[in-house]
């Protein structure tokens, strides 16, 4: 019962916040500086063709009457049209959102596991000449920008070996079902996937191992050993569960931010994913796809934080006091 009315109090929390980035939303784009109205009709457009472009668009209506409508077309699920394609921008998104799941989704994944793995490992060896190797390379590697990993990884094995491709997510010419597709798109991952994993695994190992060394110090682990528990279960049942509650909340916030995490390298990599379709709306400044992408960007890092706290209740019951 104490988790059920701790996930509604929080669940209540989150309405005002909603809103809050709505309106924030509505307010960055409709007050930054250059007129929508020109960009549709294009440059040099009749006066009059550009004011029925501004009233077929609602843009000649004062700010807080567009607001009420735009919440309005919010709560029915609609996200307008995209000034480019003139499609709904909820199919455009939804259309995207599997590529960028699929991405930064293998390259959590990996850096997670490896980097808690890396870093218990190293918890238990602290000072060792190996150690310092991992953390000096770890802490270069969450320090190195995304988008220079990836394309040094494009100008070695894309163009100087030429062993996989630079860009997209599959080839022109190749199959579309079947095995072959399958590892036509794993191969087209393996260097985007890697400049994320890369980055982010030097997070995780840190993470991990500062988490699991402060837990090691604990009388309760001491303890454990002097009765005579085995190390890997010393480990395994004293050291990593307790040590996983920061590691639980980074987890869930990268979880939140998969959707936009990716936008550098999938920019970089031509990947056909959210990230992509955030820098072709920009240039083309196709307003209601750039305010869709954030709102279902600030939407997923809420729900992704409310299972965080949910995840972290139930681990700590301290939480939910």
């Amino acid at each position: 019962m104490r988790l059920l009315r701790y996930f509604l109090f929080r669940l209540l929390q989150m309405f005002p916040i909603a809103l809050f980035i709505v309106v924030i939303n509505f307010a960055l784009i409709h007050l930054a500086p250059g007129d929508v109205s020109i960009l549709l009709a294009g440059e040099g457009a009749d006066p009059e063709y550009m004011q029925s472009i501004r009233e077929s668009y609602g843009l000649d209506r004062p700010l807080h009457e567009q607001l009420g409508a735009y919440l309005g077309q919010i709560l029915q699920g609609d996200l307008g049209l995209s000034f480019r394609t003139r499609e709904p921008v909820i199919d455009i998104i939804a259309e995207r959102i599997p590529a960028t799941l699929l991405l930064a989704g293998t390259a959590l994944v990996l850096a997670s596991i490896a980097g808690v793995a890396i870093g218990a490992v190293m918890a238990r060896r602290p000072g060792s000449a190996l150690d310092t190797a991992v953390t000096t390379l770890s802490i270069s590697l969450f320090s190195i920008p995304v988008f220079w990993l990836g394309l040094m990884l494009i100008l070695l094995f894309a163009v100087t070996l030429r062993w996989l491709p630079s860009s997209g997510m599959v080839s022109i010419a190749g199959p579309r079902e079947g095995l072959g597709f399958v590892l036509d798109v794993v191969r087209h991952m393996i260097l985007p996937v890697t400049a994320l994993a890369a980055v982010w695994l030097g997070q995780y190992v840190r993470l991990s191992r500062a988490s699991v060394s402060e837990t090691l110090a604990e009388p309760y682990v001491t303890t454990a050993r002097a009765i005579g528990f085995p190390e890997r279960r010393v480990m395994t049942r004293f050291a990593l569960r307790n040590a996983m509650l920061p590691i639980v909340t980074v987890l869930g916030l990268e979880l939140g931010l998969l959707l936009s995490g990716a936008v550098l390298t999938e920019t970089v990599f031509s990947w056909p994913g959210l990230g992509r379709l955030i820098y072709e709306a920009i240039l083309s400044r196709d307003t209601p796809v750039i305010m869709g992408a954030f709102l279902i960007m600030s939407f997923t890092v809420m729900l992704a934080a409310l299972l965080t706290d949910l995840l972290y209740a139930a681990l700590d019951p301290r939480v939910r006091l």
